[in-house]
């Protein structure tokens, strides 16, 4: 979401930071046979806009496995501010790398706060989806809202279109990644839009079950390739 890095210069940079730590922790990532690495592929809601280094998103989603017993789990952080669905297509091959095995996809918010085409956003999820499955990789895709103030016709054309890609192609689905957070000023920033530390641990809270089932999803790959 475009706030804080906005500018076209902060963008890149943090591309190319994203692209410089993925490579450096991708061998540390399956140091043994046993780990499971997931990509969260996403925006400033996964980049962890504005918190500290533990309170992002992926940090807390790894540590909530971890304490649920998938202490084997590693959560890479792909997260880039200002990120659209194009941008996310765009950086898809070297953002989600040899290493993973399993991809949550984080995108749409700031297509809507942008007001594009929801045809052009179906259509990038659509293509992200495809090159995701295409590796093999189990997908978890987190839903998003349009704001109300971009008015219902807008809404009725972007609401469903993470719903029915997600059940067209079987992935596991999490309608809402804001659920419990959207709205409540305790659990944002001053922007009213990025979660605080705590809003975040409400959000990996609510989208636990549907992790421990693409979980599941790439264990089942494992094992029927033994």
């Amino acid at each position: 979401m475009r706030y804080g890095l906005s500018g076209p210069l902060c963008k890149l940079f943090a591309s190319f930071l994203l692209a410089f730590t993925l490579l450096a922790t991708a061998p540390a990532a399956h140091a043994d046979d046993d780990t499971i690495t997931i990509v969260a592929l996403g925006d400033s809601l996964t980049a962890g806009y504005l918190l500290g280094p533990d309170e992002g998103f992926p940090e807390q989603l790894e540590k909530a496995l971890g304490q649920a017993g998938h202490d084997n789990v590693k959560v890479l952080n792909a997260g880039v501010s200002g990120d659209t669905t194009a941008g996310g297509l765009a950086r898809l091959d070297w953002a989600v790398g040899p290493q993973a095995d399993a991809v949550i996809v984080e995108l749409g918010a700031n297509d809507a706060l942008r007001a594009i085409d929801p045809a052009v956003t179906r259509k990038n999820l659509d293509e992200i989806i495809s090159r995701l499955k295409e590796r093999g990789l189990p997908v978890l895709l987190a839903g998003m809202f349009a704001p109300p103030n971009l008015g219902r016709d807008y809404g009725a054309a972007f609401n469903p279109i993470f719903a029915e890609l997600a059940e067209r192609e079987g992935l596991v689905f999490y309608p809402f990644f804001l659920e419990g957070v959207a709205g409540d000023r305790s659990l944002n920033l001053g922007d009213g839009i990025h979660p605080t530390a705590q809003g975040v641990r409400i959000i990996v809270k609510g989208i636990l079950p549907e992790v421990e089932e693409l979980i599941a999803r790439v264990e089942e790959k494992q094992s029927a390739a033994h």
